[in-house]
């Protein structure tokens, strides 16, 4: 498995969990769009930012945080 398939399936389970969340009924985020990363400065692509309104990290620093056993 490669950095693309690890990515692909990240992006894909972040776009379950605010499917999930919508379907959950949860409040959407309407605030500003956070263009880059928090943590690495990288731009954060538009597609995972309308995936996953308010995201602030990229893929690669969301996935340090989870490995970290962060949010």
């Amino acid at each position: 498995m490669d950095v693309t398939d690890i990515a692909t399936e990240t992006e894909e389970a972040f776009r379950e969990q605010a499917l999930a969340a919508r379907g959950a009924g949860r409040a959407h985020y309407s605030g500003p769009r956070i263009t880059h990363c928090e943590g690495c400065g990288d731009e954060i692509p538009l597609k995972r930012s309308e995936i996953i309104p308010g995201v602030e990290l990229c893929v690669y620093c969301q996935e340090g945080v989870e490995r970290m056993g962060g949010r």
